[in-house]
């Protein structure tokens, strides 16, 4: 819901971070310190990638990929149009043109079923992304891309800290990506992002892109971007890192609980049987939405609504995709409402939350919260 606020976190969190701070301000290494090869040791380890690169953006990591596949003008890249513009950014910043095929309605991320439709003599990537903690079925776009000589870029900044059948998120297709930003799970204090592969050649392209590298002094030969994550910042992420695991479960908790309260109620954005969910996000569909929101808000419960607007219906990308028909993508982004979740979010705030939204939609039985607990 909102950015990282320094101020919310617990004092041993607080410690942690001031202390890899400090420790950065010492040696005095703000670009390219000893943090930065510490995190992408420590982020290989977690996802069991065989390399990670840093980056100082999500959508920076995505340009550098789809660079480091060698996807250019000319070229087409299928994409989501229910999500952040990252990855339809990234695909234009590298000349190429994203086609948007459409979502599923039970998870709101790309739909495997609609992504051969989509594919043109053109194409040579897909950028899937997670929504709401969630990653998308990465088994089915594999395979559909491997049937068609297409690479797979995982876009899972929203759901970093989530299992996909067993396996972690980022290291789910030909190139992982995740993006450090402060409302992800796993954020920073500014912004950040990170690569990952099992490649080794497109982990070497990757690390050259990032960092313009020559192959001798003033002789490029690979376009780059000035695009290292900052020490600072790799310092912020490695000790948010020592909390990481007690913030999903947390956060897993209060999404469990609103489960728990919503589901015979309202429709909502659960969780696949085969899946984690870092829950990034807890969404749920309501009729006359702002009216909703008002009641919310007066009542004193923030809310958020994420994509009112599907990427292909937005102005920079009118042009690029006016073919694009993508009717579930414009349903959930009349209908969905956000509710607050984190892992500091108080139990009863939960509860006071859910009760004012039964209230605001109806003759729901609000009073069925108070019998549910929040544990842990």
């Amino acid at each position: 819901m909102q950015s990282i606020d320094p101020r919310s976190q617990d004092e041993t969190s607080r410690s942690l971070i001031n202390s890899r701070i400090q420790a950065v301000l010492d040696h005095g290494q703000t670009i390219m310190g000893p943090e930065v090869a510490e995190l992408e040791q420590r982020l290989a380890d977690y996802t069991g990638a065989r390399h990670c690169i840093t980056a100082s953006s999500g959508t920076t990591a995505l340009a550098i990929a789809l660079m480091a596949l060698g996807v250019g003008p000319g070229d087409d890249v299928i994409t989501t149009p229910f999500a952040a513009s990252a990855a339809a950014k990234a695909i234009v910043l590298v000349g190429a043109r994203p086609v948007f095929a459409d979502i599923e309605r039970a998870t709101c991320t790309l739909d495997p079923q609609l992504i051969e439709a989509a594919i043109t003599p053109a194409t040579r990537a897909v950028i899937s992304v997670s929504l709401y903690g969630q990653p998308p079925d990465m088994d089915a776009i594999n395979g559909i891309a491997a049937r068609h000589g297409l690479a797979v870029i995982e876009d899972g900044a929203q759901s970093f800290g989530a299992t996909y059948r067993g396996r972690q998120s980022g290291n789910l297709s030909t190139i992982g990506c995740t993006s450090f930003f402060p409302t992800n799970p796993l954020g920073c204090y500014g912004d950040g992002g990170a690569l990952f592969t099992n490649d080794d050649a497109l982990a070497g392209a990757m690390r050259d892109i990032r960092v313009r590298r020559q192959a001798r002094r003033h002789a490029h030969h690979r376009f780059g971007h000035d695009a290292c994550m900052e020490t600072l910042q790799c310092a912020i992420v490695l000790a948010r890192l020592e909390r990481f695991d007690w913030d999903i479960r947390q956060r897993r908790r209060i999404a469990a609980a609103y489960d728990e309260m919503l589901q015979p109620h309202l429709p909502v954005i659960g969780c696949c049987s085969d899946r984690t969910s870092a829950c990034a996000g807890y969404a749920v569909l309501v009729e006359q939405r702002e009216q909703v929101r008002a009641i919310l808000a007066h009542a004193g419960v923030p809310t958020a609504v994420h994509y009112p607007v599907p990427v292909h219906r937005q102005p920079a990308y009118a042009r690029l995709a006016a073919e694009a028909s993508c009717p579930v993508a414009d349903a959930m982004a009349a209908s969905l409402l956000s509710l607050p979740i984190g892992p500091h979010l108080a139990a009863a705030n939960v509860r006071h939350g859910v009760q004012c939204l039964l209230h605001a939609t109806g003759p729901l039985q609000a009073r069925v919260v108070e019998s549910v607990e929040l544990q842990g």
